[in-house]
């Protein structure tokens, strides 16, 4: 076996690195990690939307205001609504998934991060060679016995930042992440509140039916009884029994309704379909009626209050991060590595120890002719980036045209709750006066069927049109991003808060070890 290139460093001959060489070259490596720190930045991308929401007020607002509350459900004022939310944030499955995506960008930002520091590996080998061979042939065969151990260090120098700009990259793809699952949050509130109230709207629509259903039958069977007595004819009893039957078939529908959002609850709690939720049976219905007035805000505060919207900024951010990367690809690559060891060396029974070798190496590669591979990867990054910062943008029009035409929407919808509360009132008391009618002769069961007909349509309306109100009020919450906040807890940093891009790396502080409320 052949003796290692470099003896022990008391006596280091010429080939082999001295104190002073190494010193000159950590001098070096220190100059190149120096540049290579500064050479990657983080450009601030919310000018770009900011653009489009310069107006001062929402078109559609009605009062002006900050972010909304943490728990905005709370502002309807049902107990039932609440818990069902508060149980669907801790065990929905999507916002489980949504958790570990954070989990796997961390992960992945810690791989990608250890290309800035150098890798260090532990080597040993023993081998014991050996012959009956006549000494004057062991000259050129000799016995060998050998024990090394050494260590191996080796450096790829981010003098160009692309290793720095894929850090820069993954970091904020955990940002966006952590974002995510604010974004599946609201979703999964929002329509817990949904199918919330859409089963309660069927219910109060169901207990009203019942209601009407057993006045109904009453009034047919006095109309029998009159029938039977000549004061009234069989055409008036046909009419009441259709009414009862027409009553009763909307029935059916209701009960299927309120027996689909209640198995979508259950969905949306991680629970199974065939579980009773407790407490959804006896919700009083009345809660569809308390539908808060929300204050709006202006409209660049959606760019800080949207989680969506702060998830496709660090989007775009982290794409424009790796298109420095893949430019940084094009230039030279700097690498240094470094094998220090020893060995117990013996050759034909005569002791060698102790040997230590070491080898030190700066070299630098860089490209020439790869047919455009390269280059190619730029232009393709480079058209990811647009792609980002066009869908950003859309992002942003978007999420303004839902704000506006929620507040649209819930504007006409209490003008016309109002109008159906008019008619209503005003149905009340002719159906009162028919009854007084009635009782007095003066006019017959079919007037008074009529007058209890639409009684009956009106307060359907009404509950359907306060029903609307609530999905259109859940919907606008929906729109302007509220049921979030950036909280830190015990032992824990916060989540990203809505504050611009920092323009260097010493600006940035990390924001990723968060734990999601």
């Amino acid at each position: 076996m052949n003796p290692p290139s470099c003896i022990p460093w008391s006596n280091t001959p010429r080939g082999c690195p001295s104190v002073a060489r190494l010193t000159f070259a950590a001098s070096v490596c220190a100059l190149l990690l120096a540049i290579g720190g500064c050479a990657s930045t983080v450009e601030p991308t919310r000018s770009l939307a900011a653009s489009h929401v310069t107006a001062d007020t929402f078109r559609g607002a009605s009062a002006n205001g900050k972010a909304f509350d943490l728990a905005w459900w709370q502002r309807f004022g049902d107990p039932t609504l609440s818990d069902l939310i508060e149980r669907a944030l801790d065990a929905n499955l999507d916002i489980r998934v949504a958790a570990l995506r954070v989990e796997e960008a961390r992960a992945g930002l810690r791989q990608i991060d250890s290309r800035l520091a150098p890798t260090l590996g532990l080597g040993a080998s023993a081998s014991d060679q050996r012959s009956s061979l006549p000494a004057p042939v062991k000259q050129n065969s000799p016995d060998v016995r050998a024990y090394r151990a050494s260590v191996d260090l080796s450096w790829e120098l981010d003098v160009f930042g692309a290793a720095r700009a894929a850090s820069n990259a993954a970091q904020l793809d955990a940002e966006a992440a952590a974002f995510g699952v604010e974004s599946a949050r609201l979703l999964i509130s929002a329509e817990v509140a949904r199918q919330y109230f859409v089963h309660q709207g069927a219910r109060a629509r169901l207990n009203r039916v019942e209601a009407l259903l057993q006045s109904q039958a009453d009034s047919e069977r006095l109309t029998q009884s009159r029938v039977a007595a000549g004061e009234a004819s069989r055409f008036e009893l046909s009419r009441a029994a259709g009414e009862t039957a027409a009553l009763s078939a909307q029935r059916p529908p209701l009960r299927a309704l309120m027996a689909t959002t209640e198995h979508q609850l259950a969905l949306l709690l991680g629970t199974s379909a065939s579980v009773v939720l407790d407490g959804l049976a006896t919700a009083a219905p009345t809660t569809l009626a308390e539908v808060p007035v929300l204050a709006t805000g202006q409209p660049v505060e959606l760019l800080s209050r949207r989680p969506d919207l702060r998830a496709a900024e660090r989007q775009l951010a982290a794409a424009s991060a790796r298109l420095r990367e893949s430019q940084a690809d094009l230039l030279p690559k700097f690498f240094l590595s470094a094998l220090l060891g020893g060995e117990d060396l013996r050759v034909n029974m005569l002791d060698l120890s102790p040997a230590r070798y070491s080898n030190v190496a700066l070299a630098f590669t860089m490209p020439l002719f790869n047919a455009g591979r390269l280059q190619a990867a730029v232009d393709r990054q480079s058209a990811r980036e647009r792609i980002a910062a066009l869908s950003y943008e859309q992002r942003v029009l978007s999420a303004v045209q839902e704000v506006e035409s929620s507040l649209v929407v819930l504007a006409e919808e209490r003008m016309r709750l109002a109008a159906i509360d008019q008619t209503l009132a005003l149905r009340r008391t002719g159906f009162r006066h028919a009854e007084s009618l009635h009782r007095e002769g003066q006019i017959g069961m079919l007037p008074l069927l009529d007058a209890q007909r639409n009684v009956m349509l009106a307060e359907m309306a009404a509950i359907e049109s306060r029903t609307q109100l609530a999905l259109n009020a859940v919907q606008l919450f929906k729109s302007m991003g509220g049921g979030w906040r950036v909280e830190a807890q015990s032992g824990a940093a916060a989540l990203p808060a809505p504050v611009p891009e920092p323009h260097t790396e010493a600006d940035r502080q990390p924001v990723l070890e968060s734990k999601v409320r």
